[in-house]
């Protein structure tokens, strides 16, 4: 699909006249990150949009990220549902995924029925640069790492890699802090993260979902960052009632 004078990779699963459940990625993922949540999405009788944001996977390459204000991808995510001709979906959102989520719902409050972040950043918290550098010493060492980032995202897989990089190691001296926004989201939300997440503490957590009014806080004993792809079998029952409850159809 061309959207914003790039084209996004797209795969849409389930029912075309099911509500609307779209999946955003992590900041180093892609359509395969969601490979435990779609088929059990469709079995429940969701239409699942997955794409691999811009600069990812099978989307065109990216000069850089525009970190943390995600402009470009919050754009492309209301182009994407107009091109689809979706009035209104619940979103699902890892990490960055979820931080986009958050500002879509934000700007957009008439499109989200109900949102899930998972390990979503709203501000700067200290353990966030020891984490990312972490990282970046894996890709430097990690041959595994290394491969599995060049078979998601094929030849760009470096510049994904650093666009990421940094874009979220630059932010460490930013007074950024998403909580006043936030606190206009009206749509039922849940936020999810793992008590042992690399990359923020379960104070992070409680504050964003402390800034939402009404919003359903899951702090799941052990996990990681990498909830949804680790912990599946916690994961996806949780999410799936709570769509069932608050998801609705738009068509």
């Amino acid at each position: 699909m061309l959207l914003n004078g790039h084209n996004l990779y797209i795969e849409q699963n389930g029912p075309k006249n099911g509500p609307v459940v779209v999946l955003l990625h992590h900041g180093l993922g892609s359509v395969r990150a969601w490979r435990e949540q779609v088929p059990a999405l469709v079995e429940a009788g969701y239409r699942v949009v997955t794409y691999d944001r811009w600069g990812y996977g099978g989307s065109d390459a990216r000069p850089g990220l525009d970190v943390p204000s995600f402009t470009d991808d919050v754009e492309d995510l209301h182009g994407m549902l107009d091109q689809l001709k979706i009035p209104i979906a619940a979103l699902v959102g890892h990490s960055d995924g979820g931080t986009i989520a958050l500002y879509f719902a934000i700007q957009q409050p008439k499109r989200v029925s109900c949102l899930v972040t998972v390990a979503a950043h709203i501000y700067v918290e200290h353990k966030m640069e020891p984490g990312i550098l972490e990282i970046r010493q894996a890709f430097g060492t990690d041959e595994r790492f290394r491969k599995s980032m060049q078979s998601i995202h094929g030849e760009k897989f470096e510049k994904v890699f650093y666009n990421w990089f940094e874009g979220w190691y630059q932010i460490g001296s930013l007074d950024w802090d998403m909580r006043p926004g936030i606190a206009q989201i009206s749509c039922p939300a849940l936020v999810v993260q793992g008590t042992e997440d690399e990359h923020g503490t379960p104070q992070h957590a409680m504050d964003l979902a402390g800034s939402i009014p009404e919003a359903e806080l899951w702090l799941l004993p052990q996990a990681k960052h990498m909830l949804p792809q680790e912990n599946y079998a916690e994961f996806n029952p949780k999410i799936l009632r709570f769509l069932h409850d608050h998801a609705r159809n738009g068509n």
